[in-house]
């Protein structure tokens, strides 16, 4: 008796980080962009990347026969606000001057969708990130490489940033854009073995 065909993995995001997190893990996802509207109005933050994470898979799963699609979105949570990508190295200057010494939380909405079924399972996976204290000089170097402005709050644990970043709970991967604990748990709730979906060969060079 034939093995069930495992789904092939599909990421709904353009995020670099994403993809590496989902590469390093051990999985090769297809890459398609959704391209979806990502105005969320007054959404509390846990809301509003839980609807575009959904957003998200929504729009590339009908593009995805036999798929595992798989939407996120984060941002980051200060004082009750919002923080997303910054637009400007002016921004990730003055973003990282109200970070500075001070706590906050990086939320990732998930929303996975198997297109053969057309089951969705989603969550929200929570960081707590402790910021530490870069000097203005270090701020004008790091808003010049233009890397935060790929980033929600203007920061990450690696790359260039990293070093400003004192310390987290929770998910690392959380803060990269994908929690991989969380993924396993929805693949869980869809019957889906996460090693099943390992792949069989070296990842690409980077």
């Amino acid at each position: 008796m034939a093995a069930p065909e495992v789904p092939r993995l599909v990421l709904a995001s353009a995020s670099k980080a994403r993809l590496r997190v989902l590469r390093d893990a051990g999985f090769e996802p297809e890459v398609v962009v959704s391209g979806v509207d990502e105005d969320v109005g007054d959404l509390r933050t846990t809301e509003a990347v839980a609807l575009l994470a959904e957003r998200k898979a929504s729009a590339v799963a009908p593009r995805c026969e036999r798929a595992l699609v798989l939407g996120c979105d984060s941002l980051l949570e200060l004082d009750g606000t919002s923080l997303g990508k910054p637009t400007s190295g002016s921004e990730v200057v003055a973003t990282w001057r109200h970070l500075s010494n001070r706590q906050g939380r990086l939320h990732t909405g998930h929303c996975l969708i198997d297109t053969s079924s057309g089951r969705r399972v989603g969550g929200v996976a929570s960081t707590l990130i402790w910021f530490g204290s870069p000097t203005d000089e270090e701020l004008e170097a790091y808003a010049a490489r233009d890397e935060a402005l790929e980033l929600a709050g203007a920061f990450s644990i690696e790359g260039h940033g990293g070093s400003f970043v004192d310390g987290i709970e929770g998910s690392p991967s959380n803060v990269l854009g994908l929690s991989l604990p969380l993924f396993r748990s929805l693949l869980s709730e869809l019957g889906v073995r996460i090693t099943d979906l390992w792949r069989d060969r070296p990842p690409p060079p980077p």
